[in-house]
């Protein structure tokens, strides 16, 4: 708000005084203690690339809900992993189950069980490498390096060690094998395990050093993550200003529960990948379906499509049958939405008001970012960490893109028109 310290000269000619305040591409004419006003919604202390700040605190104000108003409060939307954190919580999580032996062996050692996705060759070796451990046994993986590696290397780079796929088969829209194994990985456990599990893994991850590598079995994985401090703000001025705010992350359901906790943000309003459970409670390797994909068929997780599936039915009420499509009307999209990654795309370009990319050089997302064909996109590099300007221009014309089956394309926009190449 207004800073105490104005002088009663200078608030005189703050009220007489007119300033114009870019927002989205559009000249308004707001008094100077408005702006001023405006300006200090988001903490003017946490750094925001170019005029970023001011485009938001702009957005907050002319959006801002209140109880009693006729129109249903405005929807925000968040990724978790590397939007509203530094780094990926649902990799860190894999690996300190694996570094705390909680990954337990499948019933009758069935591996295929555990994704549908997985190979045939995939599989083989998994049922090579853990045939000492009965089902339901927790795999040694601190200390069996020749399983944890197997592990790793289909969850990090999709093959196994030889080289081979780990994953074959599968919509690259509507879902990524090795997140969904993640979460299927948690078989054997009660939810409620897994949220305690998950607080001792964010608890560790939090402290530990930032640059911090972990290694494992001849892997290097991020050791570390962090809150964004201009997210968290962000997140906190929209719900005072009336936002009903979601997160929606390809990470495991329980763990975000948890997570979002440091960010205010309500077990309720979370949307993960989400485990069925048995009649006993118990986390099975099934996963809950959206839209036309039923209970149990594990082809789809909140990711890309997914992601937009979800908002669609959990937020919205949209019926199955549409779930999968940007719907038409604007009032039934997310009005703010903010994401990382090209898995991210659908949905940040759903939002009918501003969508906010933390920059990645994530093609897809970047194409979309820079072309800005609404004016309503925001680009925002990393608040730790940022990456270096991408030098080449990306690829949006031809490459930058990817379809269900994989094959890369060039990127288009609602209309069917392709997207020229874009540069930061």
């Amino acid at each position: 708000m207004i800073n105490s310290g104005i002088n009663s000269s200078s608030l005189l000619v703050a009220v007489l005084l007119t300033t114009s305040i870019f927002y989205l591409g559009i000249v308004k004419e707001i008094p100077t203690v408005k702006a001023l006003e405006i300006r200090n919604m988001l903490n003017p202390e946490f750094e925001w690339s170019s005029d970023n700040r001011d485009k938001l605190d702009c957005f907050i104000a002319e959006n801002a809900w209140n109880p009693g108003d006729s129109k249903p409060k405005p929807v925000a939307v968040f990724d978790w992993d590397n939007t509203i954190i530094k780094n990926d919580i649902g990799d860190y999580f894999f690996l300190w189950m694996l570094r705390n032996d909680r990954i337990l062996q499948v019933p009758q050692r069935n591996w295929k069980r555990s994704n549908r996705y997985l190979t045939d060759s995939a599989v083989a070796r998994l049922v090579e490498i853990t045939s000492a451990y009965e089902p339901g046994q927790a795999l040694r993986t601190s200390i069996d390096i020749a399983c944890a590696a197997e592990f790793i290397s289909i969850y990090t780079s999709g093959k196994i060690m030889s080289g081979e796929a780990a994953f074959a088969g599968y919509n690259y829209q509507t879902i990524e094998p090795s997140y969904a194994w993640a979460s299927q990985l948690l078989a054997g456990y009660r939810p409620d395990e897994i949220r305690n599990f998950a607080e001792s893994a964010i608890n560790e991850a939090l402290v530990a050093p930032v640059g911090q590598k972990i290694d494992m079995a001849g892997f290097k994985l991020d050791g570390w993550v962090r809150v964004y401090a201009q997210i968290k703000d962000l997140i906190d001025q929209l719900q005072e200003h009336g936002f009903d705010v979601w997160v929606v992350s390809a990470s495991n359901q329980y763990i975000i529960e948890v997570f979002a906790r440091q960010v205010g943000i309500r077990p309720e309003r979370i949307i993960g990948v989400r485990p069925l459970l048995n009649s006993e409670g118990i986390i099975t390797s099934d996963l809950r379906g959206c839209g036309p994909i039923a209970e149990g068929e594990n082809s789809l997780i909140t990711y890309r499509l997914g992601k937009r599936c979800w908002i669609n039915t959990e937020i919205f009420g949209a019926s199955a049958d549409v779930a999968l499509q940007k719907n038409p009307d604007s009032a039934k999209r997310q009005l703010f939405a903010a994401g990382d990654s090209d898995t991210d795309m659908p949905f940040v370009a759903d939002a009918a008001g501003l969508h906010l990319v933390i920059n990645r050089n994530k093609p897809e997302l970047m194409c979309n970012a820079l072309n800005n064909a609404d004016g309503h996109w925001l680009i925002n590099p990393m608040f730790i960490e940022p990456l270096p300007k991408r030098e080449d221009p990306y690829p949006c014309s031809c490459t930058a893109c990817i379809l269900h089956e994989g094959t890369l394309s060039p990127c288009r926009l609602d209309d069917g028109s392709i997207i020229e190449d874009q540069s930061e």
